[in-house]
């Protein structure tokens, strides 16, 4: 059972599923779904709620391996990176912290704040989510739906390849306004410390 299936009737009620969607939004659509399952997976951490399924692996500020030979269902960490030599067959998801494959992700693998890495030869069934960090597929990866980065680079082996959507947003797109209103604010508290320090000045 994935993440998305611990509460189907918020899901369906939320996120109905699309009759007629642009291939734009249907990116956007599971995006807004992946932001759902990270917002569950907080959820269980912050009650101490453990994992419905038999294996599913939540960590938080230890790392997580799946040595090969080895089987989990859905690996959550926060603070932390999992290296997966095995075989991770739900969702993988991580929060500040890095991703590498060397094995192979049945499904959905998201990252925030971190680096996904794919070996050679490895697979992820579903889709590929990174915000803030960087993604990287080696020679013959396989990604079974959409690549989405976002705010980050994504560097790609020619034998790579990606069953659905590609969408590499770079991270200037984010750092140049929020660089442009951190300028502006502070030539407006200068500017207001000077007008202040002149009407001091006349005081004398």
């Amino acid at each position: 059972m994935e993440l998305i299936d611990v509460f189907p009737f918020f899901w369906n009620e939320f996120f109905p599923a699309p009759v007629l969607l642009s291939q734009e939004g249907a990116v956007r659509l599971k995006i807004s779904r992946i932001w759902l399952v990270c917002g569950l997976a907080l959820v269980v951490l912050a009650a101490g709620v453990p994992a419905r399924a038999a294996k599913d692996v939540v960590h938080f500020g230890s790392s997580i391996d799946v040595g090969a030979g080895e089987s989990i269902h859905d690996a959550v960490c926060f603070f932390c990176s999992v290296n997966v030599r095995g075989n991770v067959k739900g969702d993988l998801v991580v929060f500040f912290g890095d991703v590498r494959i060397d094995g192979r992700a049945d499904h959905d693998v998201v990252n925030f704040f971190g680096d996904v890495k794919a070996a050679d030869d490895t697979a992820i069934g579903h889709d590929l989510v990174n915000f803030f960090g960087g993604v990287e597929l080696g020679r013959n990866v396989t990604v079974g739906q959409d690549a989405v980065v976002m705010f980050g680079q994504m560097r790609e082996a020619s034998s790579s390849s990606v069953g659905g959507s590609k969408v590499v947003e770079s991270g200037l797109l984010f750092w140049i306004p929020f660089l442009l209103i951190a300028g502006m604010v502070s030539f407006g508290v200068r500017e207001l410390r000077w007008i202040r320090r002149r009407r001091f000045l006349r005081g004398y």
